[in-house]
């Protein structure tokens, strides 16, 4: 029989559970449900295929919100069921089966938990994540490119919409840079915590003596700007440069030179994409995320303003947030909440919810802190 009292634990994850539900505030979600299919029932809805797509994903995001809750009230319901079967049948199986889903909802319910802990301004928005190799030569820009599979994998495993705006390919192997979009309702809230340098430690597969090598690679986060931001760009602040778009080992994407590279010389803030048709919509889509990082970069200015109003250091953005090692041992470890994982294979094909959730709960006590001192 179990060690534990399964009422009690039951007992205890439906409260807990209830005050998810308290904090997310079900009858105000199914009511946005409502509008947004009323919305997307529009015949026209699709005249306007950025908006449709807004429309259709966060209605989808709710939608599953609420499938969430309920889908766990369920099944604290049936556990409760379970353990009086096994109880009442003495069934050591029907017994192994209900603690395991006992340890299952644990898990669950705390996820979902760390879902109400995303309170922040810019939490709720959608995401724009750039990727840069850094010290590390070939072996830098191969982590790069695996950390933006890593994290495009992540997504696809939400079912949350990427979008690809800019990779430039190193010559030898890997990026040197990509930015891409994770459109989803708090994508920004979930994923900020990824801010940072990421190291890599594995035999490089680029050096024929099998030598061990360390790389870096930059993760940076921003929220994607919307229209109540007012972040004002002057033209005459900004150097447009068209290029041509180019894929692996050189070979051009586009037959015409519509990439679009966009330097804010202010700030020294420079921003591509090669994704879309035209050089129009490139240069408006680069646009947005020099926006998204000018906003960032505002919101972080003030941060540190009111931090030495307080007299307090501020954190330094870049600082190395993860290692990554592949030998002469294996393991993923999170520096700042000492989460770690012995499957890195697992973690680079996008099993990071450990890893975000601890961030989440991590940056809250400190945010806590902060406001309390």
């Amino acid at each position: 029989m179990a060690l534990i009292d399964p009422a009690e634990q039951i007992n205890e994850l439906t409260g807990t559970l209830n005050s998810i539900q308290d904090v997310l505030d079900l009858g105000a979600i199914r009511k946005q449900i409502e509008e947004l299919e009323d919305q997307a029932a529009a015949p026209d809805l699709w005249n306007d295929q950025e908006r449709a797509q807004k429309v259709t994903s966060k209605l989808s995001y709710l939608q599953g919100e609420v499938n969430r809750v309920e889908s766990l009230g369920r099944r604290l319901d049936d556990l409760s069921v379970l353990y009086e079967l096994a109880a009442s049948e003495d069934d050591e199986d029907t017994q192994q089966e209900a603690d395991r889903e006992l340890a299952s909802l644990r898990s669950d319910i705390g996820a979902l938990e760390v879902r109400t802990l995303l309170s922040g301004e810019y939490d709720a928005r959608e995401a724009v994540v750039t990727i840069q190799s850094q010290a590390g030569g070939v072996d830098a820009a191969d982590w790069a490119q695996m950390l933006q599979r890593m994290y495009l994998r992540w997504a696809e495993r939400k079912g949350y919409p990427t979008d690809v705006y800019e990779t430039s390919y190193a010559e030898e192997a890997g990026i040197k840079s990509t930015t891409f979009t994770v459109k989803a309702p708090y994508a920004y809230g979930t994923l900020r915590g990824e801010h940072g340098t990421h190291r890599l430690v594995r035999i490089s597969p680029f050096d024929n003596q099998g030598r061990r090598q360390t790389s870096f690679a930059g993760v940076d986060v921003v929220p994607v700007v919307e229209t109540t931001d007012h972040i004002d760009i002057n033209e005459d602040d900004l150097r447009v440069d068209v290029y041509r778009s180019s894929g692996p080992g050189g070979q051009g994407v586009n037959t015409t030179d519509s990439a679009v590279r966009l330097t804010h010389l202010p700030t020294g803030i420079v921003v591509s994409c090669q994704n879309e048709r035209s050089q129009l919509q490139n240069k408006a889509t680069a646009m947005v995320v020099l926006q998204a990082k000018l906003l960032e970069r505002k919101r972080q200015e003030e941060k540190a303003a009111l931090n030495e109003i307080r007299g307090e250091s501020a954190t330094a953005w870049g600082t190395q947030i993860r290692n990554y090692v592949l030998h002469p041992y294996q393991i993923v470890k999170d520096l700042r909440t000492g989460a770690e994982a012995g499957n890195p294979s697992a973690v680079l094909d996008g099993d990071l919810d450990g890893f975000i959730e601890a961030e989440i709960r991590w940056t809250r006590r400190q945010e806590a802190g902060v406001e309390g001192g």
